[in-house]
């Protein structure tokens, strides 16, 4: 009789350090172990443990946690380029906000985190054309967390939204990769009309808290947005713009704005 092999496991260092940093936090405090457990030990992939996460946060009375988790297993299984923005989003938290230690910490605590995935699934299933669904995701996602994006937005790969409270982002805004926001942040329109009528945010920009960024205007790449801004004109790459309504107030300050996170006027960020 042949000898059956079992299937190495796929080396992944990103979930090695998760499921480290797990053991580790339930060894420090052991009243957390359920919780661990349940969102990470008991899973042996990222989107499987992002999958529980979800459908954990997002189930209600309407909808049950086991059919969210089928429907975010599919997704995942789908497309996995969800899983690959998830892991970019991770990394971004990691590397710009200064309170991130572990990569555990955004699976288990962070609305932004957590809120992104969740528009991602979202996003999948309107491109599904399963758009009640989808909307149901909103509708969770802002009760949930505070965050009310539209399904049909594009976001790109390495979001960092801290804190994350009062984020609004409509329906054909797009935002690109490796940026970063604040909270109260809305990417919106500015009225009634119809058709493409939300910004277009290009890569590495920084957009500070509070600002208001409306209409369809591009935002260049590598540009800093000033907190409490009002934004109602195109900005120009790599400058910082400022007040109500917004003014180019001089350059970005760095090459990589939404990586230093230096929300100062007048002064040059670490690269």
């Amino acid at each position: 009789m042949a000898e059956t092999r079992t299937k190495p496991r796929a080396i992944d260092p990103v979930w090695d350090r998760i499921t480290s940093e797990a053991h580790e936090a339930v060894a420090k405090e052991p009243l957390m172990g359920g919780l661990v457990h349940a969102c990470i030990l008991h899973h042996k992939t990222l989107e499987r443990a992002l999958s529980y996460r979800i459908a954990a946060k997002l189930c209600s009375n309407e909808m049950s946690m086991m059919v969210l988790r089928e429907v975010a297993n599919e997704a995942y299984d789908d497309d996995p380029t969800l899983v690959e923005a998830a892991r970019a989003d991770l990394n971004a938290v990691l590397e710009r906000d200064p309170a991130t230690l572990r990569m555990l910490q955004p699976i288990l605590y962070y609305k932004g985190f957590q809120g992104m995935q969740a528009h991602r699934l979202a996003h999948w299933l309107w491109a599904k054309g399963r758009t009640d669904l989808a909307y149901f995701l909103q509708m969770r996602c802002s009760e949930v967390y505070g965050i009310d994006i539209h399904p049909a937005a594009r976001m790109g790969k390495g979001i960092m939204i801290d804190h994350a409270h009062s984020i609004v982002i409509g329906e054909t805004a797009v935002v690109g990769d490796n940026v970063s926001m604040l909270h109260s942040v809305t990417l919106g329109g500015t009225g009634k009309e119809e058709e493409d009528r939300h910004p277009k945010i290009a890569d590495e920009v920084l957009i500070g808290a509070g600002a208001k960024v409306l209409g369809n205007i591009k935002v260049g790449c590598c540009s800093r947005i000033a907190a409490g801004s009002v934004v109602l004109a195109d900005v120009p790459p790599a400058t910082t713009v400022a007040g109500v309504p917004a003014k180019v107030v001089g350059t970005a300050g760095c090459d990589h704005p939404s990586v230093s996170m230096n929300q100062l006027l007048g002064t040059r960020g670490a690269e």
